[in-house]
């Protein structure tokens, strides 16, 4: 695979929510693979019917690669529950150097079938969860730290709300954070950043989605190593920033992207909230 070969982050303790499947288990392997110590926090200690991947099982995978895995069942929704990952990850390994806040809940759906109860998941995991799981672990947190939220760039073409108007707030929050904490821990040195990736990644929460075509997508993998890469600029110079995966990889000389194709013969779609033409979700 097109990674970048760099061991920096041996050592270093990744805490990551919804790191039991796509993106957020990507990542975990990716740290693993320099010898990072990996805290995978989500609600899937047993397999669920619809959706593969525990976090027990990703913690053998995280072990299997090069890493140490610790696997703590978290449902973000829930204070104490996120409070005690928190404790039990700086219990195992005394601190937090990387937090990625990947865990996210979807609903591409406009206000009329957007009901309460799905409007509440998504705040409640998307926004609530991402400040709560921040607002922990930032204080297991030392100079040098790292956040990376998985959220978009923030356009304000009413195109992007008139579709999902829930889901996109929601999304949109997850980046307030963004700019907000980045402000607010630059003077402690800790990095505050997005991330989103350019062209729609194969997940397992994308298959859920009628009509897309899985062929015009790209591997998790392009958003492990675009975070891989982001994690080790100087936090001090790299923070408040709402990146791409290819402008990140780009920075440190990735530019064949060929690799990360789910089908090198069919060009990916540009994602949710990248504008351009030939996008699934093409405002156009």
């Amino acid at each position: 695979m097109n990674s970048a070969e760099n061991t920096g982050l041996a050592g270093k303790v990744v805490f990551i929510s919804g790191g039991s499947r796509g993106i957020g288990k990507a990542i975990a392997l990716r740290a693993a693979a320099d010898g990072a110590r990996v805290v995978i926090a989500a609600k899937t200690v047993d397999p669920h019917p619809k959706l593969p991947g525990t976090i027990h099982e990703t913690a053998e995978e995280v072990r299997a690669a090069g890493g140490e895995a610790l696997p703590v069942k978290m449902d973000i929704r829930e204070d104490d529950l996120v409070d005690a990952a928190v404790a039990r990850a700086v219990e195992e390994f005394g601190q937090i150097d990387l937090l990625v806040n990947n865990a996210s809940a979807i609903s591409l759906t406009p206000v009329s079938a957007t009901p309460m109860k799905r409007v509440d998941l998504m705040w409640d995991v998307n926004v609530r969860g991402t400040y709560t799981l921040t607002r922990a672990a930032v204080a297991a947190m030392k100079e040098g730290g790292h956040i990376v939220n998985l959220s978009p760039p923030m356009s304000m073409n009413p195109v992007w709300f008139a579709r999902h108007t829930a889901y996109t707030i929601s999304k949109y929050g997850m980046s307030m954070c963004v700019l907000g904490m980045s402000e607010e821990f630059r003077g402690a040195g800790i990095a505050v950043n997005a991330l989103w990736p350019k062209t729609v990644i194969d997940t397992e929460a994308l298959r859920m989605i009628p009509g897309v075509d899985r062929r015009a997508t790209r591997k998790p993998q392009i958003m492990a190593d675009a975070w891989h890469a982001l994690v080790q600029q100087d936090p001090k110079q790299v923070t408040g920033q709402f990146l791409l995966d290819e402008e990140i990889l780009a920075r440190v000389g990735i530019t064949d992207l060929q690799p990360y194709a789910s089908d090198p013969e069919v060009k990916p779609m540009p994602d949710l909230f990248v504008e351009g033409p030939g996008s699934l979700f093409d405002p156009q």
